[in-house]
């Protein structure tokens, strides 16, 4: 028996799941973070990758460790090398070809292979500047601790906060530094390494794992597969310090302002004609898009709903994404 036999039945449940968190819900819905993994946010992916594999069921050892992918199952685009999963309690440690930056909004996402909206296998994220000191974002789980979830079980994504595989396969879960500025040992302007640790999911002291608030995480367990615990797909990373080398590299910088906005944008360019943008939502959906002649440009955003949207400019030379954050 493997995950994949009880798809139908766990769409089933997915259809009658009812958010009542306060939390994003899943991807597709309004209010959801979900980040698909072809929007043009991504200004790269993971280059190499750790495995430490857990036990398939951490409380029947015998049954070893999870074998499902490899350490190169993580590295490069969500969907083109498979998943690795890590089993209970493992962890998988990826790095970078550049140094992630603490920029405007979320700065990379993490993707998990789930198939629904509901069955969710979380894992908790760290991050270091030196690749020895890890620290781990303040992650949040409200889901109901009296009753296991069971191996297949259903998790409301509206209970679930900064942990991994909170949306389903191809949809990923943002992060932003900002939310670990000021930790002494920590450079959030220079992240070298992401740590992703397999969230064992028993409400048995025993064997549970607890979540910042120090409540023990509930997600779906056991499930003594070869593929038991968190699936890591992928990593992609939005805010980079590559971003800032190539824009003067090609000789093409481009400053924005006022950002917050409130209604028109000005843009100032070093390249004075042929250049393309696009405006999209933080989920990658192209709400306006045009050209402009010239290195002073203005677009007004007066009918944007407050939140985070990206400038993307093309030209012969570049490709340049910016943040936006409407107020």
């Amino acid at each position: 028996m493997i995950k994949e036999t009880l798809v139908i039945s766990l769409l089933i449940m997915t259809l009658s799941l009812s958010a009542q968190g306060p939390y994003a819900p899943p991807a597709g819905q309004t209010g959801t973070t979900a980040i698909n993994k072809d929007s043009t946010i991504f200004a790269y992916w993971a280059t190499g990758s750790t495995i430490d594999r857990g036990p398939q069921d951490l409380s029947n050892i015998s049954l070893g460790n999870s074998n499902v992918g490899t350490s190169a199952s993580a590295i490069g685009k969500s969907g083109l090398n498979g998943i690795v999963s890590l089993g209970d309690g493992g962890s998988a440690t990826l790095t970078f070809d550049a140094p992630i930056i603490n920029g405007l909004g979320a700065d990379f996402a993490i993707f998990e292979n789930s198939f629904s909206d509901s069955f969710l296998e979380l894992a908790f994220v760290e991050v270091s500047s030196d690749g020895i000191n890890f620290y781990r974002f303040g992650a949040i789980s409200l889901t109901d601790t009296s009753v296991q979830t069971l191996g297949f079980g259903s998790t409301d994504a509206t209970n679930i906060y900064n942990l991994a595989g909170k949306y389903r396969g191809q949809y990923g879960t943002p992060f932003d530094l900002d939310e670990l500025d000021g930790i002494i040992g920590l450079d959030v302007n220079s992240i070298t390494h992401i740590k992703i640790i397999d969230v064992v999911g028993s409400i048995n002291p025993l064997y549970a794992t607890y979540d910042s608030q120090n409540r023990a995480v509930n997600d779906p367990w056991p499930t003594p597969f070869g593929s038991s615990g968190f699936d890591l797909d992928a990593i992609g990373v939005i805010n980079s310090s590559a971003t800032e080398i190539t824009e003067i590299a090609n000789g093409n910088s481009v400053n924005l302002f006022p950002n917050p906005i409130k209604s028109v944008l000005n843009i100032q360019m070093e390249q004075k004609k042929g250049c393309k943008f696009t405006i999209l939502t933080y989920s990658g959906k192209v709400i306006d898009s045009g050209s402009f002649n010239d290195n002073r440009h203005q677009i007004n955003l007066s009918c944007l709903n407050s939140g985070v949207y990206f400038l993307q400019i093309a030209s012969e030379q570049s490709i340049i994404t910016k943040k936006i954050i409407k107020y």
